[in-house]
């Protein structure tokens, strides 16, 4: 027998009777119910509660129910939410606007509990399958793939999935090229650069096994704004781009798990830039060390001089000074160019 505890929901209706009928159906069967009498109550509470599921009335006074969908739609925090509309409207035109939004189901009033009750166990079922965490392998590539391949429209996402060799410093992609393929890194490690007007390169990313690349100029429809580089041999499976677009566009679910797999580091890509803005040599350079070592799961690393000088956004000579200091200071040692850090708190709390 499935039970519902520590399940939340949200109902979002302004007739008290039908919202009073609606959380005692959903207590009985032993969801954590939450209610509010109009959009804007609705919206406050789904962003205080984060509820597992919504269920909300589609004419409604202060905020109708498509304006609940569209401002929750757009919150990263509220946008994989299961949503189900409550109408008494039957109009495909309805219909048809709900689902543009992204709505996930409806149930026209009046209802039956056990109707309402299987809307509501489906899109649990739906949503807790797209919210699993997959690890960031081909196997867990492969496991997200065909778990989206549930959903009719995804079937073909994973046919003639083609993978590639990378030489080190093969170049994968060029800054201006026009995006062909979403690329998830099966082995090795990548780069990403752009060069300015006077040859240098400042490096805006670095990638490895179980990263994906490529991703923002496809949803942007733009060229690529920079160049991708194996830093050592690498194998990458190629996405084409319309897979991967259908991808995103046809499921909600499908699309906000993705999204989340693809944007984790869009907050370090922020921090990096203000750091290169705003921090001083000493302290860039302490930052890189220590993103090298998130990015290697390890105090131990080796990297080149210059691909650290570029990703600091200095000179190499400037680098290899402050790596000495760090060296006599006791925060690293270097052995055969390989760098060890030996005091990642010292390195971790010098001033900006």
């Amino acid at each position: 027998m499935q039970t519902n505890q520590g399940i939340k929901i949200l109902v979002i209706e302004d007739n008290q009777e039908v919202r009073e009928n609606l959380v005692e159906i959903l207590e009985l069967s032993n969801f954590i119910v939450f209610a509010a009498e109009d959009g804007l109550k609705g919206v406050e509470i789904a962003q205080t509660h984060a509820p597992d599921l919504i269920l909300c009335d589609v004419m409604m006074p202060k905020l109708d129910g498509f304006g609940v969908l569209n401002i929750l739609g757009k919150r990263p925090d509220t946008s994989g939410i299961p949503f189900v509309f409550l109408t008494a409207k039957a109009e495909r035109s309805d219909f048809r606007r709900g689902m543009n939004l992204g709505a996930d189901d409806y149930v026209t009033k009046p209802f039956f509990k056990d109707e309402l009750l299987s809307v509501i166990e489906t899109r649990l079922k739906k949503s807790k399958l797209l919210k699993k965490e997959f690890d960031r392998s081909e196997g867990g590539l492969r496991a997200f793939i065909n778990e989206a391949k549930g959903f009719e429209a995804l079937k073909n996402l994973s046919n003639d999935k083609k993978m590639k060799h990378f030489k080190k410093r093969d170049v994968i992609f060029e800054e201006g090229d026009n995006p062909r393929f979403l690329y998830f890194i099966l082995s090795g490690k990548v780069k990403t650069f752009k060069t300015h007007d006077q040859g240098k390169e400042y490096i805006i990313e670095l990638l490895k096994e179980g990263d994906f690349l490529g991703f923002v100029d496809l949803l942007k429809s733009t060229a690529h704004a920079e160049t991708a580089a194996a830093m050592e041999d690498t194998d990458i499976v190629l996405i084409p781009k319309d897979d991967f677009l259908a991808l995103i566009q046809t499921n909600r679910d499908v699309s906000s798990q993705m999204i989340k797999m693809l944007a984790n580091n869009i907050t370090e890509k922020e921090e990096q830039l203000l750091n290169l803005a705003y921090n001083s040599v000493r302290k860039r350079v302490a930052d890189a060390l220590i993103l090298l070592s998130q990015k290697e799961d390890n105090k131990s690393f080796h990297v080149l001089r210059e691909d650290l000088a570029r990703i600091v956004g200095t000179a190499k000579e400037s680098v290899i000074r402050m790596l000495t200091e760090f060296k006599n200071d006791g925060y690293i040692d270097i052995t055969e160019g390989t760098i060890i850090i030996l005091d990642l708190k010292k390195l971790s709390n010098l001033p900006s």
